[in-house]
């Protein structure tokens, strides 16, 4: 449901922001629809096993239902989805490591975005690989200059 709002509020320009936080990392949420009864935090410290890899597998269900739907609502010569900039991230890569967060974009920012590609920044550097520093590559592209970001005062290469 909260997808399907996402999805109608960006086609009728009701807005272009949305975060939609699926689970918080320490989360007590249970998933009895997936036959879950344990809380997400607790599975999340193995990474591995099937009931925490249910529990990704729904999320990225949703991210992937939203990309769909924005993928279908037609605006001007492309796609909601064509003009917009989703992405997913989650802190759960191992046992809450912030030092290595999948994060996937989907979408061209109104072609400001290459699409299509796997960026690795795991060999960069700490410095080199902040995710502020994403942040600040994608607002530069929504128009949106600032010195700084967090604790980034320099954009990723190769956004």
């Amino acid at each position: 449901l909260m997808c399907d709002i996402i999805a109608l509020a960006f086609q009728t320009d009701r807005s272009r922001i949305a975060a939609l936080l699926m689970s918080r990392d320490l989360s007590g949420q249970v998933y009895p629809f997936l036959d879950i009864r344990d809380d997400h935090h607790s599975y999340s410290h193995s990474n591995t096993g099937p009931a925490y890899q249910s529990i990704v597998n729904c999320h990225v269900e949703q991210y992937s239902y939203l990309i769909n739907r924005l993928s279908k609502m037609q605006e001007g010569e492309g796609t909601v989805l064509d003009n917009s900039c989703i992405m997913f991230v989650s802190e759960h890569w191992n046992a809450h490591n912030s030092q290595q967060v999948p994060l996937v974009l989907a979408g061209g920012l109104g072609g400001k975005l290459e699409t299509g590609r796997s960026l690795d920044y795991l060999k960069s550097g700490d410095d080199k690989r902040k995710l502020c520093s994403l942040y600040l590559s994608l607002m530069d592209r929504m128009g949106l200059k600032l010195p700084e970001f967090g604790d980034a005062t320099e954009r990723l290469a190769g956004i």
